[in-house]
């Protein structure tokens, strides 16, 4: 899963918990740029993952709710299992680093 994929993947669980959330407080959240949460977003938008609709009884009429579509729908549960894949394979990668290393040490006193 590339970078952003994972942030893609990020973007669209927070929506679709939040479908309220503003861009800033999107990159907030990921800890990226107010230019690059904009950029994913509209690449979330021509992908059909997403959509805007603005609050039109809003006092702040720029105000927008991100909502997922099916397509995002589907593509959030395949990012996840794409991501959930990953960390698997990073798992089972440490545990056996771990236990070469607990082998290595052997008898040696593990006080230390």
């Amino acid at each position: 899963m590339t970078p952003a994929e994972q942030a893609q993947l990020h973007i669209l669980k927070i929506v679709d918990a939040e479908p309220e959330i503003s861009q800033r407080q999107l990159a907030g959240r990921l800890g990226v740029s107010l230019g690059k949460i904009n950029y994913l977003l509209k690449a979330l938008l021509s992908k059909g993952h997403i959509k805007a609709g603005n609050f039109l009884r809003a006092e702040n009429k720029l105000k927008y709710a991100y909502l997922l579509t099916p397509e995002g729908i589907g593509a959030k549960l395949q990012l996840t299992r794409s991501y959930l894949a990953r960390k698997e394979q990073e798992y089972l990668a440490l545990k056996a680093e771990i236990e070469a290393i607990r082998a290595e040490l052997g008898g040696e006193d593990r006080r230390s």
